[in-house]
């Protein structure tokens, strides 16, 4: 079990350092002169900046150093939890913990729904008798995926906020306003989820220790519900687990469309004014969340399932000989 967490969390590590360095390397091995970028506030062709104010920059924020000592600098100073200075917003961790609780308030409200939602439409569809409904019902899904999150918010705001006056359409501006967007997040995790508990509830259904249990006179419900949905419910746990992930660190399309505050929101404007630092934090921060959260899930797993202890837990007894 330990050498299962010991390499599970070796693996989160690594993976943090890739998503750390692939994005050093993209953002900051570009073309073009990022000191001269900030000296003409995204603006170059119509900069006034003289070559000692851009030489002067360059020197300010480290361009002027190859790029492996950049890395080498920018690295240590992200292992100590600084992730640089931006030129627009100031100190890049203090700029996105200052975005964060936005948007963690419609990821939550979004989860929360996706797993209600999700879920009930799993067993529902799964345990009606009407053929004709329950394809109506597994069909929904693939449709969730489908549709564009974009598409989605502005059908919502033409509803519920321009047609019907029920919430505002923009703004971080109370509960109300988390409404709308958390839906959106919703649909598509909602569809997640119901896609993955349908199918794995109707592989439990065929498993034999369910026939076992109506043989004993258990009600088909009990069965579905007591039975079959608690063994399918672990990788519906998994992709519940990757959801929290996505709603933090890809909010971006969400938050526009409703004009929010957040993690979106900074997301969009480190990359409309080329803000470097600001990106790489953004990039980082979103890989950080999205890594703790599928470590979470693989650390749980074998508290869920004890199959997973025993297949972790290493074999007991004599290693048989090998014949030579």
């Amino acid at each position: 079990m330990t050498r299962y967490l010991l390499g599970r969390v070796g693996q989160a590590v690594l993976v943090l350092w890739a998503a750390y360095t692939v994005a050093f390397l993209v953002l900051y091995g570009l073309p073009g002169d990022p000191a001269a970028l900030i000296a003409a506030g995204g603006d170059v062709a119509n900069s006034a900046a003289t070559p000692e104010q851009v030489a002067a920059l360059r020197a300010q924020y480290g361009y002027d150093q190859p790029l492996v000592v950049q890395y080498l600098h920018h690295l240590g100073a992200a292992l100590t939890g600084d992730l640089g200075t931006s030129p627009r917003t100031g100190p890049v961790a203090a700029s996105i913990a200052q975005a964060v609780p936005p948007t963690a308030q419609i990821a939550a409200l979004g989860l929360l729904l996706s797993v209600v939602v999700g879920g009930g439409l799993a067993l529902t569809a799964t345990f009606v008798r009407t053929r004709w409904l329950r394809q109506l019902l597994l069909s929904l899904p693939p449709l969730g995926v489908s549709v564009p999150s974009f598409w989605i918010g502005l059908l919502l705001l033409q509803g519920f906020s321009f047609g019907l006056g029920w919430f505002p359409a923009f703004g971080n501006d109370g509960p109300a306003s988390l409404v709308l967007p958390a839906v959106t997040l919703a649909v598509l995790g909602s569809a997640l989820v119901a896609q993955v508990f349908a199918r794995s509830l109707r592989g439990e259904a065929a498993e034999a220790y369910a026939d076992t249990a109506r043989a004993k006179g258990a009600s088909r419900l009990r069965v579905h519900l007591r039975h079959t949905a608690r063994n399918a419910s672990l990788p519906t746990f998994t992709i519940t687990g990757l959801l929290v992930g996505q709603f933090l660190a890809g909010t971006v399309v969400t938050e526009t469309v409703f004009s929010r505050a957040g993690l979106g929101q900074l997301t969009a404007t480190a990359v409309s004014t080329q803000d470097i630092p600001l990106a790489l934090g953004v990039v980082v921060f979103g890989a950080a969340v999205v890594v703790a959260a599928s470590l979470a899930v693989d650390l749980a797993y074998p508290l869920l399932d004890p199959r997973m202890r025993r297949v972790t837990r290493p074999a007991r007894g004599p290693v048989p000989a090998v014949a030579s």
